[in-house]
């Protein structure tokens, strides 16, 4: 058996040159007409928009519910509300 020196090149002992990176360069668009009118009607667009209108709606129907609880409460402290009801829950316990 007869061995011949191999050379083998391990994968990292391999080098690359770097590639280059092509870089994006802005082009300046010239402003006319239409470009001004279409900037206005994305800016139409975006404020006619009803994007989170429905959050919008439930703010304002749970504000609208803790305004309502928070009057019940205060109708609920007076002593003639409670009077009443007590008066009321008396009145359906009682036999006869």
């Amino acid at each position: 058996m007869s061995t011949s020196p191999t050379t083998t090149t391990a994968a990292a002992d391999r080098t690359f040159p770097p590639v280059p990176v092509p870089v994006p360069v802005p082009v300046p668009v010239p402003v006319t007409a239409a470009g001004r009118a279409d900037r206005a009607s994305r800016t139409r667009r975006r404020w006619l928009s009803e994007d989170g209108a429905a959050t919008a709606e439930y703010a304002i129907v749970i504000m609208a519910a803790v305004g309502f609880a928070g009057l019940l409460v205060v109708i609920m402290r007076s002593d003639e509300v409670r009077g009443v009801l007590s008066d009321l829950v008396r009145s359906a316990l009682s036999v006869g």
